[in-house]
C-alpha cells in the first residue's frame, strides 16, 4: 500500500481522478544506462544530457541528437513492463481515470514502447508529452499542460514516477507525488507517497 511521506492533509491516493505518468523506470524496466550515454555523447558525467544536447552548436547539437533517438530506438522495442504497471493502468483506464504519459524520451519512442509493453491502446496521442512537446521534467510545464488540457486543478493530479526529475516536476507544478522503483532512502521531502512498485499502487487501491 503507498505509503504517505508528504504530509496529513494530503488526499487519499485513490480519490485523484488525474494520473500523470513518467515512462522509463516507471511503466518500463529501467534500462538506459545514463553513463554510457554520456561518454557516447562525450558529455560530462555530472551534466544533464538534454540541458547539454541543447547548447551545443546546432550540427553538433543533431548529430547526437540522431545517435541517442537511434540508440533510444533499441531500448524502447526491447522494452519490458514493470512489475504491476499493465495492471495497474488498465484498472485506472476502467475506473475512467484521465492518464498522461509525461517522458523526457521523444514522443514517438514512447509509443514504441507503450507498444512494446502492451499498453498501446490507452493513451491518447495529445496524453503523450515528450521532450519536444514541452520544457522537459524537471521543469513543471508538462503537468501544467495536463491540468489545462484536462481543465482541473494541479491539486486534483498525481505524477508517478522513478527519479528525483519526476518529484520535482510535480512539486513545481503543484500536483500530488508518487515514487515507485526507486531503493533507498530517495527523496522524502517530495515524495506524497512512496511504493516499491505499480503492483503495489493497485494493492493500496484496492483496499481502499
Amino acid at each position: 500500500m503507498p505509503v504517505e511521506v508528504g504530509g496529513a492533509t494530503t488526499p487519499a491516493l485513490a480519490a485523484l481522478r488525474h494520473w500523470v505518468f513518467d515512462l522509463d523506470g516507471t511503466l518500463t524496466e529501467a534500462v538506459h544506462d545514463f553513463a554510457l550515454i554520456r561518454r557516447a555523447l562525450d558529455i560530462p558525467p555530472a551534466a544533464d544530457i538534454l540541458g547539454h544536447l541543447a547548447v551545443l552548436p546546432a550540427d553538433e547539437a543533431q548529430r547526437k541528437r540522431d545517435w541517442l533517438m537511434q540508440h533510444e530506438r533499441a531500448l524502447a522495442e526491447a522494452a519490458t513492463a514493470a512489475t504491476g504497471a499493465v495492471a495497474l493502468v488498465r484498472a485506472l483506464q476502467g475506473r475512467g481515470c484521465r492518464l498522461g504519459i509525461l517522458t523526457r524520451n521523444a514522443r514517438a519512442l514512447a509509443r514504441v514502447t507503450l507498444e512494446a509493453i502492451g499498453l498501446g491502446d490507452v493513451f491518447d496521442e495529445a496524453d503523450i508529452i515528450g521532450r519536444d512537446e514541452t520544457v522537459p521534467k524537471p521543469a513543471p510545464d508538462g503537468l501544467l499542460y495536463f491540468a489545462d488540457r484536462w481543465a482541473v486543478p494541479p491539486a486534483q493530479m498525481v505524477m508517478v514516477g522513478d527519479y528525483l526529475f519526476d518529484l520535482e516536476c510535480g512539486r513545481a507544478a503543484g500536483t500530488h507525488t508518487l515514487l515507485v522503483n526507486c531503493a533507498g532512502e530517495g527523496w522524502p521531502a517530495l515524495a506524497t507517497w512512496r511504493t516499491p512498485d505499480c503492483a503495489a499502487i493497485l494493492a493500496g487501491l484496492d483496499a481502499g
